[in-house]
């Protein structure tokens, strides 16, 4: 008949006992491995019942419920995290320590709108230019003189064109302009002589240079052509009809520099998958974490112990046989294993970032109630030395 290993009853840990020897190193992870394997083994009844597990199956228990826990804390901190990592550098090591919250990634995000808005961005705008002849509207972009010789083959989109309506200043002529030697003089004495037209400086308020810039402005608006543009594909069809050869200049950006923008730096946090998370420290984990640690390695023994005892499910003694509890030691570590998950989880969303923010809310918005109601005293301070005062006169 084969003979069943049982539990000696007692243990002796060493570096190298477990599968991975991901914890071996620490002195409080030895410490406890034979503690928790002598805890494990009086709960499944020893040393009334034998149980079917060497030290080195309680170990790699305790191990793994360990990396259990560890990975558990980790998913949660990067779930939580995640818009804060985006970005940041690969190389240090974030396991338990706080990530101070930062705009860093919001405005990433925002400098996308940047780009297209024109104002900042990830992408650079060029510049390139197209001759305008007299008399000609249309025009073929695929003429454009770039400022980057080789965007000529390019993929471009076109941010802004820069035909406008002539500024009304250029056709501003101050009519003050030569009233006398006196007041250029007068100029000269206050250092404005080199402006031209510089008279305006001294004989007019600011205010009717505006109302005049704006009277050339309406002017052109209602009684000209107003200049505009329409483009369709690679066509520009320029308004009014141009009276005179000059250039037109605009801002593009290439297809090629946006999508070279998503691509991301090298050894920065992308994902999930690379965020600067390692295995807790053992020793560094508190009495609560290292409780559920106990209770976890319990449930993976009693699975393990279920699993041997189906192998062995009875065992003949003499005129009988005994039928073994591998099934329920199974079931039973199957429900323990997804109550603890659940137990974990649930405490550390209660203390996410955004749970702790509403807790904050609604704490002081039940403190604000409180407030509320506590009665608000008169301040009368100030009455009573005017009531003396009133008194003194009529005595």
């Amino acid at each position: 008949m084969e003979i069943i290993p049982i539990y000696p009853g007692s243990s002796s840990f060493y570096p190298g006992s477990t599968p991975f020897g991901f914890f071996d190193d620490d002195y409080t992870f030895q410490d406890h491995a034979d503690k928790v394997t002598g805890w494990c083994a009086n709960r499944l009844g020893y040393p009334i019942n034998d149980v079917e597990l060497l030290p080195i199956h309680f170990y790699a228990c305790f191990e793994e419920a360990t990396l259990e826990y560890s990975n558990q804390v980790n998913q949660f901190s990067i779930r939580d995290n995640m818009m804060l990592l985006q970005g940041t550098p690969t190389g240090s090591n974030l396991t338990g320590k706080p990530v101070n919250p930062s705009l860093n990634r919001l405005i990433a995000i925002s400098k996308n709108y940047g780009t297209e808005a024109g104002s900042g961005g990830y992408v650079t705008y060029k510049s390139a230019s197209i001759d305008v002849k007299t008399g000609q509207q249309v025009y073929n972009l695929e003429n454009l003189s770039y400022e980057v010789a080789s965007d000529s083959t390019k993929t471009i989109e076109i941010k802004k064109i820069y035909h406008t309506t002539p500024p009304a200043i250029i056709r501003y002529f101050d009519p003050f302009v030569g009233t006398g030697l006196g007041s250029q003089q007068l100029l000269e004495n206050f250092g404005w002589g080199n402006y031209s037209p510089g008279v305006s400086f001294l004989m007019m308020p600011v205010y009717a240079d505006l109302l005049r810039l704006q009277a050339i402005e309406f002017n052109d608006l209602i009684r000209k052509s107003g200049y505009s543009f329409e483009l369709t594909g690679n066509k520009l069809k320029i308004l009014p009809i141009p009276t005179y050869d000059y250039k037109i200049y605009l801002d593009y950006i290439t297809t090629e520099d946006r999508s070279a923008s998503t691509t991301n730096v090298a050894s920065t946090v992308g994902d999930f998958s690379n965020a600067p998370y390692e295995l807790h420290r053992y020793s560094y984990i508190n009495p609560a974490g290292k409780q559920w640690i106990f209770k976890y390695t319990l449930s993976l023994c009693k699975e393990v112990l279920g699993n041997i005892r189906n192998k062995y499910s009875s065992i003949p003694i003499p005129n009988s046989e005994v039928t073994l509890n591998g099934a329920d030691l199974i079931s039973q570590a199957q429900t323990e294993k997804e109550a603890l998950i659940s137990q974990l989880r649930e405490n550390l969303d209660a203390v996410s970032r955004q749970a702790q923010l509403a807790k904050l809310t609604e704490e002081s918005d039940n403190i604000q109630s409180q407030l509320n109601k506590v009665p608000m005293p008169i301040y009368i301070g100030a009455l009573v030395p005017l009531l003396m005062l009133a008194t003194a006169f009529l005595i």
